[in-house]
């Protein structure tokens, strides 16, 4: 065979190579279908447990039988992902509308997961089994082959209900997600039946009946206002609050009692939630608190926080919905498949695509019990005639030689090769017309049928069968009628399996914390080599002071509501908030500046720490590895950010030395390869912190800057190099950007 090369451009190839995948991604994989509101996988479960026969009302079957039925069958894209949907689909937590009835540990509120699937049991729920796959025996919707062909499978379920609504929707596909909250089962029944009324209705109409999400977790939406705009475009976000009761506790004390929580905060967010209000109270962000302890049970949430007896309960409980997840945001997308293409929906295009879906599986319902009625008729009214000359069927059937034979006569009115008693039922047998479904009904018929009062069923069954084909006639004929009956169905569910709401809808008031301002005081700022930090007051250093500056690496005076400002090596400022920091015994470890600072240990060196308050009184030096010097205004570095970029560094250079100009006199530069240089302060100009600067000594090739030293007005400056003391005072005074000397140490 000859070999064919195709040339063609190889961007081309992964272009197209990559939209297939993300097509395949986000259709047959992460997002829902807008008409049964299931994503594949899930589809795939509900139908492989139908199949299985794992009814609401028979027992429970090992998940793992499920979910290895599903992959071998349907779904092969691993187990873990099988599991997770049948378990997520089971959890009241995560679904306002359970599909599956879970039987052992699937998991809680608090993000604990579901056991593994061999020790776990479900069951499909009623309504699954009602509203979900009740219809799939009579050809209601397509079903397509499976991945390697060897089964069937629907490609979508005959859903009654907009279950993407109900349950709402999650999902992350290839550059897009879905998130769709899940609203209440009665509410979207009454919303879907005034659309079928008047299909002229506004989202703002359908907003009477729908008045918001409704959470499993209950809480309170306080944005009432916007949801307006969010169902008409599918997009935006719903502000939702826990909701909180107040007890009062021994001792005149309050407690405050969280016994809804916002959806988000489901799972690990809860622990989380815990985890934050203790640290408000670690870092002195609140003294209001004396304890918090987790009383949530099956029962419900239940987080009790214990307050001090003259607690302003409100401003704590704003402070809550302020500075934790009490208050949340649920990011709205409503984004679904619809005609095999992700589009994203307001609650209108929802309620529409579920009605035609809806109008559609109920043509074909109907079509096909239509067809059914009808062969049941044909074969009725050709067994009651048959009662009617059934002597002369009998005589037909002994004196014919096969089956064949006797079949032709009922058919046709063929009477060769049959022997009769006489000329006259010859005659009789040679006008009968039997269709081929009634002459092989009444050749099958058994005699006990002959009987009188089951000819007398016989007839009755007729007259249902001929009621039964006027209703569906009619319902096929008007679109009235086939509404009429969608919505008899629909009251039919919502009366069985409607709740009342959970999730209350208001506009609630923004959260106004006021926070208790500290009282301004001058502390001790202490932090030992390893760079673990803390203050401590004046009078407890003053004790201390000798152990104080030999055990720490630097030690300054700040205030407790000012920041402290660590400049590192590689040109970066971070502050932190003094407030930040542990305040209290000289003893205390303190903690690591890395753990409440952008600074990392592991990228960077410090090179210089003060206080913001000290900076902004003077001028700073900075000089470089490859001498590099600069003096910039202290009061540039007074920013709120947590981290700025406190110079401009040519590339492959660091600092080697920040300095105060407080009474800065001369600097000494010493280079690796030995030559040292002083020159007065006075040579370094002013510059902005986003300038280079200027050199301040020539070095050679592969040389650079290794110790920055200053002296000062008035004093000594003795030095240590290579392990022998130098007076640096008294090194030749020179000109900036000199080569320097080599000294003899």
């Amino acid at each position: 065979m000859e070999e064919k090369i195709i040339k063609t451009e190889y961007s081309e190839v992964m272009q197209k190579s990559y939209i297939d995948y993300a097509m395949s991604v986000i259709v047959a994989r992460a997002l829902p279908d807008v008409r049964d509101g299931l994503k594949p996988v899930q589809r795939r479960v509900l139908y492989d447990m139908h199949e299985l026969g794992i009814r609401f009302d028979k027992p429970y079957r090992k998940s793992a039988r499920i979910v290895g039925d599903t992959m071998g069958k349907y779904h092969p894209h691993g187990d873990s992902s099988i599991y997770d949907a049948l378990v997520v689909m089971s959890q009241d937590f995560k679904k306002g509308l359970p599909l599956i009835d879970g039987h052992g540990n699937f998991g809680n509120i608090e993000g604990d997961g579901a056991a593994a699937m061999r020790y776990t049991e479900a069951r499909l729920q009623k309504i699954t089994q009602e509203a979900f796959l009740a219809d799939l025996d009579k050809d209601v919707v397509d079903f397509m082959p499976n991945f390697d062909e060897t089964e069937k499978e629907p490609s979508v379920l005959p859903v009654k209900i907009p279950n993407l609504l109900i349950n709402g929707s999650e999902g992350i596909a290839v550059g897009m997600a879905t998130s769709i909250p899940p609203h209440n089962l009665a509410e979207v029944i009454d919303a879907t039946k005034a659309y079928m009324k008047d299909e002229s209705i506004t989202t703002k109409e359908l907003m009477k009946y729908v008045k918001g999400p409704d959470f499993p977790t209950g809480g309170i939406v306080i944005n009432k206002d916007d949801l307006l705009n969010i169902y008409e475009t599918g997009t935006g976000k719903i502000k939702i609050r826990g909701k909180v009761e107040i007890e009062k506790a021994k001792g005149g004390k309050t407690n405050l009692v969280i016994t809804e929580i916002p959806y988000p905060m489901i799972g690990a967010n809860i622990s989380k939630f815990l985890s934050d209000v203790a640290a408000l109270a670690e870092s002195k962000k609140t003294q209001d608190i004396v304890d918090i302890t987790n009383q949530s049970s099956k029962e419900g949430i239940r987080i009790v926080i214990e307050l001090r007896k003259d607690t302003d309960v409100e401003n704590f409980k704003n402070m809550l919905y302020k500075k934790t997840r009490l208050e949340d945001t649920f990011g709205v997308n409503m984004l679904a498949i619809s005609n095999g293409r992700p589009e994203t929906m307001g609650l209108k295009r929802v309620i529409k695509e579920s009605v035609d879906f809806q109008f559609a599986v109920a043509s074909r319902k109907y079509s096909n019990l239509l067809q059914k009625e009808l062969d049941r008729k044909e074969i009725q009214e050709g067994l009651i005639k048959a009662c009617n000359v059934i002597d002369l069927i009998i005589e037909i059937l002994r004196g014919s030689k096969d089956r064949a034979m006797a079949k032709d006569c009922l058919v046709n009115g063929k009477t060769d090769g049959i022997k009769f008693k006489s000329k006259g039922s010859q005659i009789m047998a040679e006008q009968l017309h039997f269709s081929e479904k009634q002459a092989n009904a009444i050749l099958e018929m058994r005699l006990y049928k002959l009987i009188g009062l089951e000819i007398e069923a016989l007839i009755k069954e007729h007259e249902e069968t001929m009621a039964n084909i006027y209703r569906y006639e009619d319902i096929l004929a008007r679109r009235d009628s086939m509404a009429q009956v969608i919505m008899n169905e629909l009251d039919a569910i919502k009366k069985e399996f409607g709740t009342p709401r959970k999730t209350v809808v208001e506009n609630g008031e923004e959260a106004v914390y006021e926070e208790k301002k500290m009282e301004e005081k001058e502390v001790m700022f202490l932090m030992d080599r390893f760079g673990y930090a803390k203050t401590i007051d004046l009078p407890t250093y003053e004790r201390n002071k000798e152990a104080a500056e030999a055990e720490n690496k630097y030690v300054f005076k700040c205030k407790n509501t000012g920041r402290i400002c660590i400049f590192t090596n590689l040109g970066q400022l971070h502050t932190v908030k003094v407030a930040d920091l542990p305040f209290g015994k000289f003893r205390d470890k303190g903690v690591p500046i890395d753990n409440i600072s952008n600074f990392s240990s592991e990228k960077e060196e410090m090179v210089f720490v003060t206080s913001q308050m000290y900076l902004n009184l003077y001028r700073v030096i900075f000089g470089t590895k490859q001498a590099m010097f600069k003096v910039v205004d202290g009061g540039e570095f007074d920013v709120a950010k947590r981290t700025v970029a406190a110079t401009k560094l040519a590339e492959d250079d660091e600092v080697v030395s920040i300095a105060i100009m407080d009474n800065l006199k001369d600097v000494v530069l010493r280079s690796k390869d030995g030559y040292f240089l002083r020159f007065p302060v006075e040579e370094i100009p002013e510059k902005k912190k986003g300038a280079i600067g200027v050199r301040g000594m020539k070095l050679g090739a592969g040389d650079y800057i290794e110790q920055i030293h200053y002296t000062y007005n008035g004093m000594e400056a003795p030095v240590t190099f290579d392990e022998k003391t130098v007076e640096i005072s008294r090194i030749k005074l020179m000109k900036r950007d000199a080569k320097g000397t080599k000294l003899r140490l």
